[in-house]
């Protein structure tokens, strides 16, 4: 039986290569070249993939996403029915965001947009200094990307809440739950994070609304789902000076269109959906599990739940 691998053709032979050096026993396909369909027993997959071509593998038993994200996997027409979806979980994944997060909080608490604008215009200028105890972060999300850029921050100071569906509890964040829970934790934040998953309850949640309801002068920064943002919503509160800056890594469409407002606008920083990227070597040892797992019938890791969409 075959595992198929569906990805940038660039990226191939990274993963083949990571997989098989997990276990040099694996018949590795790269699609399109799948061969007879009815050995494919597992797909590894990212967001390039039309899911309706996976219902061509009768004996299909696995699909795994090349990342923590699944929404790409989930939308119309979907995985062929019944066939499980696993995503990874995956540390440096996880360390990666982190950083990313923590690189663009600092940014912005650190006034570096305004020192490299002072630069440019060869401008010798000390601003007042920062009160890092007084820099309120809200993160949109707790989950194992939001609680280690939660636990990051606290550790450099910076007082964190985060915002989640159902209540959860971490060690020095304030966490909050609900519609009710999310207006508080908006109008208490200077530097808001997105890391949710993109599911129909979440998209479009930094809107005209809960823009409006962050404080003047904050900061939105977001690598989860480029659905996540009404992008015309924020681009009127950049240009209304109530949101003071923009880090963006996900954009809904990808690649952001040459024409897009974002490129050019002086208050984004535009990342090309590269915050967090899958290192294969790293990510293979649980994919190769997931797939022994489904060949032996026995219970799977980090399985997507379809009702609640991650």
């Amino acid at each position: 039986m075959a595992i198929l691998l569906c990805t940038k053709t660039n990226a191939m032979a990274d993963w083949r290569d990571a997989l098989l050096a997990e276990d040099a026993s694996l018949d590795i396909r790269l699609f399109p070249d799948a061969g007879d369909p009815a050995e494919i027993e597992a797909a590894v997959c990212w967001n390039q993939h039309d899911m309706g071509e996976l219902r061509r593998y009768p004996n299909l038993k696995l699909i795994v996403s090349m990342g923590a994200g699944v929404d790409h996997l989930l939308r119309a027409p979907g995985p062929p029915p019944g066939i499980p979806v696993a995503r990874l979980k995956d540390a440096r994944l996880t360390s990666a965001m982190m950083e990313w997060v923590v690189l663009n909080v600092l940014r912005f608490h650190r006034q570096d947009p305004e020192y490299r604008a002072q630069q440019a215009a060869r401008i010798w200028n000390e601003l007042p200094a920062p009160d890092t105890a007084k820099r309120r972060v809200g993160i949109l999300g707790l989950g194992q990307l939001g609680t280690a850029a939660a636990h990051a921050l606290t550790a450099l100071g910076f007082p964190v809440m985060g915002w989640t569906r159902s209540p959860r509890k971490l060690t020095n964040v304030q966490s909050l739950h609900g519609t009710d829970g999310l207006d508080a934790m908006l109008r208490q934040t200077d530097i808001l994070v997105c890391l949710l998953p993109l599911t129909p309850e979440t998209r479009g949640v930094i809107n005209a609304r809960s823009l409006a309801l962050l404080p003047r002068g904050a900061f939105v920064i977001n690598a989860a789902r480029g659905g996540h943002v009404v992008a015309q919503d924020l681009l009127a509160a950049l240009d209304a000076d109530h949101i003071a800056g923009a880090a963006l890594d996900v954009f809904e469409p990808e690649p952001l269109p040459a024409d897009h407002p974002f490129w050019g606008h002086p208050k984004v920083l535009v990342w090309p959906h590269a915050a967090s990227i899958t290192i294969p070597s790293s990510a293979a040892p649980q994919v190769v599990e997931n797939i022994r797992r489904a060949r032996d019938g026995r219970p799977l890791i980090n399985l997507v739940d379809f009702a609640a969409g991650y």
